[in-house]
């Protein structure tokens, strides 16, 4: 019997796509030869690990001063990078509440953009639990992320039952004997919820 819910956060219930915003903003072209040039994956996961995020942004500009303006965007204009709310997504996290079924938080995020998520979409306020990678200092899929849920929440693995849309995350959750599901749309989610008993289908719409 499944005691939580274990949801992540980015393209799950808040769309994540910085690729579209710098589209948006300098065009495919230039947005291909910006990825290409400078690491912002891998600074945004130095940050999600704990680095502190406009230091962490700073020192890249600075690396790269013929992009700075650009990258520093990723810290200036954050907000306009994870947006909109996954609606629906936010309705089953909201309905399994009334249910009473336990909801927690295992995301990859850094700790101060975490909380400006918080202040701009309440919903990621709304958890029994919160498990942020800035703050434990260890991302997901390393196995001591799962192990830090396990001996806070007090249930066992096989009673999580996770959602993450990156298989990688989704299968060390699995090997560590989580129920996992694989998100690829909120529909796919609800019909899980709904499977597992977790949710009645008028609620999972």
């Amino acid at each position: 019997m499944i005691g939580a819910v274990v949801f992540d956060i980015g393209n799950v219930l808040l769309n994540w796509q910085p690729e579209a915003f710098y589209d948006r903003m300098i065009g495919p072209e230039a947005r291909r030869r910006l990825f290409a040039e400078v690491d912002l994956e891998g600074m945004n996961l130095s940050i999600d690990a704990g680095a502190a995020f406009r230091a962490t942004v700073q020192a890249r500009a600075d690396a790269h001063p013929e992009w700075a303006e650009q990258i520093l965007w990723w810290h200036d204009r954050w907000s306009e990078m994870a947006t909109p709310a996954i609606d629906h997504s936010v309705r089953l996290q909201r309905a399994l509440r009334r249910r009473g079924v336990p909801v927690f938080a295992l995301t990859n995020f850094g700790d101060e953009s975490f909380a400006t998520a918080q202040r701009l979409y309440p919903f990621l306020t709304e958890f029994d639990r919160i498990y942020v990678s800035g703050r434990l200092r260890v991302l997901k899929p390393d196995p001591a992320i799962y192990a830090a849920v396990e001996g806070d929440c007090g249930l066992p693995p096989e009673r999580l039952l996770f959602t993450d849309d990156r298989p990688a995350n989704i299968a060390a959750a699995v090997a560590r004997g989580w129920q996992g599901h694989l998100f690829e749309g909120a529909v796919g989610l609800a019909d899980r919820l709904v499977a597992e008993g977790l949710l009645e289908r008028k609620d999972a719409a």
